[in-house]
């Protein structure tokens, strides 16, 4: 699995809407996977969902424009990107692959 260095962008994105109980994290872990990315995703006590990911830029981009989407069970009302850190990545586990953090 790839490790965060100097190429590597970090984002963390905020999804809200119909995105628990739909498979939004399956799908979210599945692309990552996919496109070998690594990170956390996990459900937020607010009903949104929280995904960190890091990896190459374009291939971030893409999975951005992926997650902006969603499953088809998904109804996304709001989406936000914020660019993070390492430590960020470090805070739910996903510095050597990707994984379902905690719900907080």
């Amino acid at each position: 699995m790839p490790q965060p260095d100097s190429e590597t962008r970090i984002v963390r994105i905020i999804v809200d809407g119909r995105v628990q109980n739909v498979g939004y994290r399956v799908f979210v872990a599945r692309e990552a996977g996919r496109l070998h990315l690594i990170g956390w995703v996990r459900n937020r006590s607010d009903g949104s969902v929280e995904t960190l990911i890091a990896g190459a830029p374009e291939v971030v981009d893409e999975f951005l424009a992926l997650a902006a989407r969603g499953p088809a069970t998904a109804r996304i009302d709001s989406y936000r990107v914020d660019e993070a850190d390492a430590r960020a990545l470090a805070e739910g586990g996903g510095e050597s692959g990707f994984v379902a953090a905690p719900a907080v």
